[in-house]
């Protein structure tokens, strides 16, 4: 399955002065592109020949536009991407490697279950890599002025891979966002975290596993992942619960929250690890406890669903038990969260685009004006909120 956001750590290259930002003929566009990499230091006849045939991609405009479905709550959301199917082929798939997650496990302290999820996920371990012509979805998207900062140095890492005899700009392909590879790594990515997993003399995550399995793995530690510990479990909280203590902005030692009455429905508490209560649907929904490896999957995607996905997925895939679903209050439509993020908006709280995504700013938002409404604030928003504003 092809990446649905950007993923990846993103280096922010600062471009001259004098450079063509974004916009304009798409053409004179690319012409500044290759002015600025021979003014980089890259040879011009290499600029030339990596920027000869490059298109701009209208395929890759509609898809980075069209991504509803993190509109879609973490229940439906979870029984979308977790299948019998992919449970059984990701535990036939940590048998077949199991040398080199032993590998990754002693290397970078990154568990089986996390990069298994994220090659489930990104591409169904490998089976759809995405079909994009990997330069022109990049320099689609450094030309359009939505996030051209993020996509701009990209083109920059990719111009060295093919230095590097390692890309091909008329051949290379993988997701619209220009992610490569079994796990979808992004250029900079891979040249900051490839790894040469199994001994041939190249980094191909495109045909190999184990490299594209080492050089997640790295990534994952570069990106700050902490050796051994956990990253997400599932939790039964009290109904008396301070459900404004909820959410990513409040962390306490996992014992504290054992001493307020959560307690675990798989393994046990992880001591004084710091620690967050998600409620992902509320109070009445599923609850888990994010450790600080949870964070670190934000690094490799910022939508908060896909995230929480992600690593619900690894757990299960170590042997952890389908979650509790409870009974959570009917949540908003997509056009109903649009109309309470206006709201929101108009009352001063940052959240970011109107999408009508349940991301990071608009639960905090709704979260603290749910307290200010004297509602309880487990950052859930029901139609009852939408009313009461």
């Amino acid at each position: 399955m092809k990446r649905f956001f950007l993923l990846g750590v993103l280096c922010l290259l600062a471009a001259p002065a004098t450079a063509q930002q974004c916009g304009g003929r798409f053409s004179g566009f690319v012409d500044q592109l290759r002015q600025e990499a021979v003014a980089r230091g890259h040879d011009p006849s290499s600029a030339n020949s990596f920027f000869a045939n490059v298109r701009q991609d209208q395929k890759v405009l509609q898809a980075d536009r069209r991504q509803g479905v993190f509109q879609m709550p973490f229940t439906d959301f979870a029984r979308r991407l977790i299948s019998s199917g992919r449970l059984n082929t990701g535990r036939a798939k940590a048998g077949q490697w199991d040398s080199v997650f032993d590998r990754i496990e002693r290397e970078y302290g990154v568990s089986r279950g996390v990069l298994l999820a994220f090659w489930a996920f990104e591409t169904d371990y490998g089976g759809f890599q995405g079909d994009f012509n990997t330069l022109n979805a990049l320099v689609t998207l450094s030309h359009d002025c939505r996030r051209p900062q993020l996509f701009r140095p990209q083109v920059f890492a990719a111009l060295k891979l093919y230095e590097q005899g390692a890309f091909d700009p008329n051949r290379t392909t993988g997701a619209w966002a220009g992610e490569i590879g079994m796990v979808q790594m992004l250029p900079q990515d891979i040249l900051d975290n490839g790894v040469d997993g199994d001994g041939d003399g190249q980094v191909d995550l495109k045909r190999s596993a184990p490299d594209a399995l080492l050089s997640g793995g790295k990534m994952l530690s570069h990106l700050g992942w902490r050796p051994g510990e956990p990253w997400l479990q599932e939790v039964s909280v009290p109904q008396t619960l301070d459900w404004s203590q909820t959410g990513l902005r409040t962390t306490k030692p996992a014992t504290e929250w054992a001493a307020l009455g959560v307690t675990p429905r798989h393994g046990q508490i992880a001591g004084n690890l710091p620690a967050s209560i998600i409620l992902p649907q509320g109070r009445k929904g599923p609850a888990f406890l994010a450790y600080p490896n949870f964070r670190v999957y934000f690094e490799w995607n910022q939508s908060f669903v896909y995230v929480l996905t992600a690593a619900y997925f690894a757990n299960r895939l170590e042997g952890a038990p389908v979650f509790d679903a409870g009974n959570p209050e009917p949540g908003l439509s997509g056009e109903q969260m649009k109309q309470l993020q206006r709201k929101l908006d108009a009352r001063g709280y940052d959240v970011g685009k109107i999408d009508g995504i349940l991301g990071a700013g608009t639960r905090a938002a709704v979260q603290d004006v749910q307290q200010k409404l004297g509602l309880p604030a487990d950052a859930w928003p029901t139609r009852a909120l939408l009313n009461a504003l």
